[in-house]
Parts: structure tokens; sequence; C-alpha cells
């Protein structure tokens, strides 16, 4: 009797079918990707403008939240090409906001994509206009569903006061926060932001404030999500703690 080789292969049927196609389902993304966002070479080549929505949710083969995930990574990592690193501010940000809304409307309970233009392109230096587009973008899809994208027009409320020096605007993102956003689930340092920014806290004190309250409320819950905003929080933290004081 033999007992090597072939004899010891399982069929295909005796895979679990969750297995299957979770298999296929990560290849036809991968493939997907490439074909939509396309392998960057050595060169500063351009972001394309993303498919309709109706074309990759096509394309998505009934795998769409996984297609988002991945082009959400494909994006976030355009800036770093082969042979080449490319600073934000040289990228479409008409193209990369165009991006960004295809991916929440592929996956709206996604965050990931309202992450990346808060605390990614937002934060481009000498180039207040893409911050300012930044800003607007999140401003509108937070209108969208305010209940779970108050956080990002916060975030977009202090970059408005102590980066832009707009207080107008910082005002009326905070206010949005207070009209739309005024749900038990939300805390009320969020629905009260307009206070705090009167006070008018210096904007690392304010943006810790914020990310600590964010990530201690449980509203973030994705893994990656947390991991990011973790890594920003201690950051902000590292930095605070090693700015020498002068005591009276």
């Amino acid at each position: 009797m033999r007992t090597g080789g072939r004899d010891r292969e399982r069929p295909l049927g005796a895979v679990p079918r969750w297995l299957q196609g979770a298999l296929v389902g990560s290849i036809a993304v991968e493939i997907i990707l490439r074909i939509l966002i396309g392998n960057p070479g050595a060169s500063a080549v351009d972001l394309d403008p993303p498919p309709g929505v109706d074309t990759m949710r096509v394309s998505a083969l009934g795998e769409p939240i996984a297609l988002a995930y991945g082009a959400a990574l494909r994006l976030q990592s355009f800036d770093n090409q082969p042979g080449v690193s490319l600073p934000f501010a040289s990228l479409d940000y008409t193209r990369v906001e165009q991006w960004l809304a295809t991916l929440l409307a592929l996956d709206p309970v996604s965050q990931y994509p309202l992450v990346m233009a808060s605390h990614l392109y937002a934060q481009v230096s000498g180039s207040p206009e893409r911050q300012r587009a930044m800003a607007a973008f999140v401003h509108r899809e937070f209108l969208r569903d305010p209940a779970r994208r108050w956080p990002w027009l916060a975030h977009m409320a202090i970059m408005a006061r102590h980066r832009l020096g707009d207080m107008p605007l910082a005002i009326q993102y905070a206010d949005a926060i207070r009209d739309h956003a005024n749900l038990p689930t939300v805390p009320a340092w969020a629905r009260q932001m307009h206070i705090f920014l009167r006070e008018d806290a210096g904007e690392r004190e304010a943006a810790r404030a914020l990310l600590g309250g964010l990530l201690a409320s449980g509203t973030v819950t994705e893994p990656h999500e947390i991991a990011f905003l973790t890594s920003r929080l201690e950051a902000m933290e590292t930095v605070g703690n090693s700015t020498p004081t002068t005591k009276p």
C-alpha cells in the first residue's frame, strides 16, 4: 500500500469553503489592486484617478472591504515608491481626495481613509491649501456619518486653530460636532470642543488630550487604527516629556 506522494494529498473539497474563499479573494484583490493603482516604478509617477465606485464593487468579486483596505494601504505607501521617495506636497491632492472618497464609499464603516486624511495628508508642511483641502474633505465626510466620524473633525478643528491660525474655521468644525454628533456615544468633551478651543490650549497639549480621550473612549476598534493612533500619542508624549520646564 502506497502512503507517500499523491496518496497523502487532500482533495480540494476537504479544504473548508471559507478558507477557499479567503484564498481566492486575497489573490483576486491583489490582482485588482495592481490593475487599479498600478505597480509604481522608480520614478515620481502621478497618482491615477480611481475607477468609479460601481466599477470597483464589481472588481472586488464580493470582497469590497478587503479591496478597500488593500487600496488604502497602497495609497498610503504611494509616496514611498521603489527607488524614490515622494513628499506628500508633490502628490495631486485632488486625486488623493478622490481615492479617499472612493474607499469610504466602498467601506463606509471603515475609519482608515479619515485617519489618513487627518493624520497623514493634512500634516504636509508649508502647504495651507492642501491642509484646508483635507480639512474640508473630512468635514464633508463627517456630515455623512457624524456618530462615527466626529474624532477626525475634532482633530481638524485643532489643526485649523493651531496650524492654520483660523479660529473661525476651527469654531465652524467644533460647532458641527456639537450640532450633529449629539449622541450619548459621543463624549461630552467632543461636544464642547468650541469651549475647549476658546481656552486656547497649546497645540501639542490639545492634540494629546484629544488622542488620549479618543483611545480611552473605545470609539476606535480596529487594531491597526489603534496601533497607529497609539504610536502618534506616544510620540507626542515623548516630545512633551523631553521639553524642559522653567521653574519660577
